[in-house]
């Protein structure tokens, strides 16, 4: 046995509630009644694979802060290392896409969507900090993409009805444009050019006074489309289907696209950071969480482990906030511990 056990790698770097991160150890020897045992900041995990030099733990919910103390206990001693965790920044949501950042102030607009058709009485929201969230005055029936216009306008895809409309400070909603079909995923060029993508399997350009017209055709999704530009002026997009293979397209000025990268399971959403890194929230290799994927486009990494990860996009600041079904968190990416590439 080694003179000093330890954990010698963690696996993401980072983590939200119910992410799977795998711990390599050394020196760590196998208790024969109960093995190994994990601890984050004291709380319990879950394991889903254990040796004397590995373990695989779920990260325990109600942890606070942004850094957990691991502590992995062996037959007759215990090792310890550090982690970044996601500070959980608002629940009680439905998010079925990337929640969008107002270049204005770098409040979060997200959602509580609903399933289609569903008519609640509170659809969008803004979270000025943690746990500061406002309600929004705004009747949107199921708001399923968000993005900010570049003069600053917020507009919403309604899923139910087919249409993209405008969000107004004072909570108007004024419908830009109708009859996209399943209207979810939505993008701003950098010319200010609208593009909007109906899960059933087309793109469509937004022209003045609404009027619509395809610009790309691609493989009908199971769940909503997810777009983004890249600094190059292509159209990033995630289709989910059913496979443990899809892709994440890019689709050129011309509306031809390409399979940018495959290999992901159900891609969801998708953004890009200040340096043009592009994340997508994914299941890649039999782990979900998000995905940046190399400037290359033939290699990819988990940076951040987490369960249900629907959306994502970066703030104001340069910090990555991720959405689950239900919740949105705040990955810092300037302190300790930091992922991938910063």
């Amino acid at each position: 046995m080694a003179d000093s056990p330890k954990i010698t790698s963690i696996f993401p770097k980072a983590a939200l509630p119910g992410g799977e991160v795998e711990l390599c150890l050394e020196g760590i020897r196998v208790h024969p009644e109960w093995g190994i045992k994990c601890r984050f900041n004291g709380l319990p995990a879950r394991l889903t694979g254990a040796s004397a030099d590995r373990v695989l733990a779920v990260m325990p919910s109600g942890l606070e802060g942004v850094e957990a103390e691991i502590v992995v206990e062996g037959a007759d001693c215990s090792a310890t290392g550090s982690m970044m965790i996601g500070e959980l920044w608002a629940e009680d949501l439905h998010m079925v896409g990337n929640p969008a950042t107002d270049p204005k102030d770098g409040s979060l607009v997200v959602t509580r969507s609903g399933s289609r058709g569903q008519k609640l009485p509170v659809t969008l929201f803004r979270i000025r900090g943690r746990g500061l969230v406002e309600e929004i005055a705004a009747d949107v029936l199921n708001p399923t993409g968000l993005a900010f216009s570049p003069t600053g306008k917020l507009v919403v895809t309604n899923r139910a009805d087919g249409e993209v409309c405008e969000v107004t400070p004072m909570g108007e909603v004024v419908p830009i444009a109708s009859g996209l079909g399943v209207a979810t995923g939505i993008a701003y060029d950098r010319d200010g050019q609208l593009f909007v993508g109906d899960r059933g399997g087309q793109i469509h350009k937004v022209g003045q006074f609404g009027v619509s017209e395809p610009f790309a055709v691609l493989e009908p999704s199971v769940a909503a489309y997810h777009m983004a530009f890249g600094g190059d002026g292509r159209l990033f997009v995630t289709a989910p289907g059913l496979s443990s293979h899809d892709s994440v397209y890019a689709i050129d000025g011309a509306g031809f696209e390409t399979r940018y990268f495959r290999g992901l399971g159900r891609p969801q959403g998708l953004a890009f950071d200040r340096s043009g890194n592009l994340y997508v929230a994914a299941c890649f290799r039999g782990r979900r969480g998000v995905v940046r994927i190399f400037d290359d486009g033939l290699s990819a990494e988990l940076v951040v482990a987490g369960a249900n990860v629907v959306g994502l996009c970066f703030g104001k600041e340069g910090d990555l906030f991720v959405a689950t079904a239900d919740s949105v968190f705040r990955v810092p990416l300037g302190v300790k511990g930091a992922i991938l590439g910063e």
